[in-house]
């Protein structure tokens, strides 16, 4: 059984910065995927960035490359989320997740979840 538990969301301001952590706890696997996804109100949870643990390889989509760097801490057994030059459209639960998926972009691949913490940015 695998326990992920993020924390660092908040409120902020357009332009401002935040970052997310999610610590892993339980059986974990060096070769797993973990990252994050994010489900605004009324909406599907959609892909944010995921990082290939062992190989460190991370995906972006597309509205978020170049403002949010997805990082790892293997001693910490803790994945990162750090988000800069937010936008009010980054507002949302961002939830952490970690598995072996097929599709790395869907949220139906992964196995386990965070309770997920709350970022909203203010216009």
């Amino acid at each position: 059984q695998v326990q992920l538990v993020e924390s660092g969301g908040g409120l902020v301001q357009a332009g401002g910065s935040l970052r997310l952590s999610c610590a892993a706890s339980g059986r974990t696997f060096n070769s797993e995927v973990r990252g994050w996804f994010r489900q605004a109100p009324g909406k599907e949870r959609d892909f944010v960035a995921v990082i290939r643990w062992s190989a460190g390889t991370t995906y972006y989509a597309d509205s978020v490359s170049g403002r949010f760097t997805i990082s790892r801490d293997n001693a910490k057994n803790t994945v990162y989320l750090q988000m800069n030059n937010l936008k009010p459209e980054d507002t949302g639960v961002y939830y952490c997740a970690a598995g072996f998926p097929s599709n790395l972009r869907s949220s139906e691949n992964y196995s386990h979840w965070g309770q997920g913490t709350q970022v909203t940015v203010s216009s």
